[in-house]
């Protein structure tokens, strides 16, 4: 089973006991330390698997795909005005998170963004970010949507 399908199912089964109104960040916690408790058997099955046929090779591709825990993806949604990328960017640099992707666009005046962010050098934890994000979003007057990468693929995945 790919690292993406395994995040998926872990997700739903921890919303399907706590509930669809569980915060978001518990549910990230949970399903982060279960995979950590997990991976090593995943690595180890994954090396055995790829001496003994080439399923190594879609295994790693599988697992691209599903993203990083190093990464964040950041939505932004509103009116848009001056300043969105400028607070959102500013948070990133104050944390040390660098910006490895980002696209955003205005139509008919409403302004979406999307930032791929990495991660793995911040100072601050995911939750931490969400907060601080959630709060410039308050104050920018635009929705600031945060998640790690591996989660994110795991739970948009059609």
């Amino acid at each position: 089973m790919a690292n993406e399908e395994l995040i998926y199912r872990l997700t739903r089964a921890v919303y399907e006991r706590l509930g669809a109104s569980t915060d978001e960040s518990v549910v990230e916690q949970l399903v982060t330390d279960i995979y950590r408790t997990i991976e090593p058997e995943l690595v180890n099955g994954a090396a055995r698997t790829s001496r003994s046929s080439s399923a190594g090779d879609s295994f790693s591709q599988a697992d691209t795909r599903a993203g990083s825990a190093d990464r964040l993806v950041i939505s932004v949604f509103g009116v848009d005005h001056p300043g969105i990328v400028a607070g959102v960017s500013q948070i990133l640099a104050d944390v040390g998170c660098s910006i490895a992707d980002i696209n955003q666009t205005v139509v008919q005046g409403k302004f979406a963004m999307v930032i791929i962010a990495n991660a793995s050098r911040s100072q601050a934890s995911a939750t931490e970010l969400k907060e601080r994000f959630r709060a410039e979003g308050e104050k920018l007057g635009v929705r600031i949507y945060t998640q790690r990468e591996d989660l994110f693929h795991a739970m948009h995945r059609i």
